[in-house]
C-alpha cells in the first residue's frame, strides 16, 4: 500500500483490519435485528483515524449504510449519536483485535470487536448492546478479505 502520510506508531497493531470486507451472509448470528442478506466492510486509514463504512442489503432489499471514524488510541471522544450515543472510542486491542465502543451519560451501551483470524483473510464482527435492564444482545457475522 502507498500512504501519502506519516503513519502513527500505533499503526502496526491494525494494518491488517485495512481494506474492503464482504459479509459471508450465512455467517450472521443475530439477536436484535434481522441480519443481513449482503453487506461489505471498508477499513481505511487517514492520517490519525480509522474510517469504518459499512453498507448492506436488509431481507426486504433496501439498502443502509453507515460511516465513523476516530482516533484507535481508546479515549472516549464526542459523538454525534443522538439518543443512542454522545462518546465513542475507538481502540487497537492487538494485531488482531479491534474494538469500538459507544458511550452515552458515561456508560457503556454497546461494544464493536473486530477479530481477524489466523490467515488475516476473514474477520468476525461481534457486536454488543448493552439495554438498560442489564440484558445484553450480539450479533455476529464473519467477512472475507476483498482482493
Amino acid at each position: 500500500m502507498n500512504w501519502r502520510f506519516k503513519m502513527s506508531k500505533n499503526h502496526n497493531k491494525f494494518k491488517d483490519f485495512i481494506g474492503l470486507w464482504s459479509l459471508i451472509p450465512e455467517s450472521c448470528k443475530y439477536q436484535q435485528g434481522e441480519a443481513p442478506v449482503k453487506g461489505s466492510y471498508k477499513i481505511e486509514y487517514t492520517e490519525e483515524n480509522i474510517v469504518f463504512t459499512m453498507s448492506w442489503t436488509d431481507n426486504e432489499n433496501k439498502d443502509f449504510s453507515i460511516e465513523f471514524s476516530g482516533k484507535p488510541d481508546g479515549k472516549k471522544v464526542p459523538f454525534n449519536g443522538g439518543a443512542l450515543a454522545d462518546e465513542m472510542a475507538i481502540n487497537a486491542v492487538s494485531e488482531r483485535e479491534l474494538n469500538s465502543y459507544a458511550y452515552l451519560n458515561g456508560k457503556e451501551l454497546m461494544v464493536a470487536q473486530r477479530q481477524l483470524d489466523d490467515t488475516g483473510m476473514a474477520m468476525r464482527v461481534t457486536q454488543v448492546v448493552r439495554l438498560p435492564d442489564g440484558t445484553n444482545l450480539s450479533n455476529e457475522s464473519i467477512y472475507r478479505r476483498q482482493v
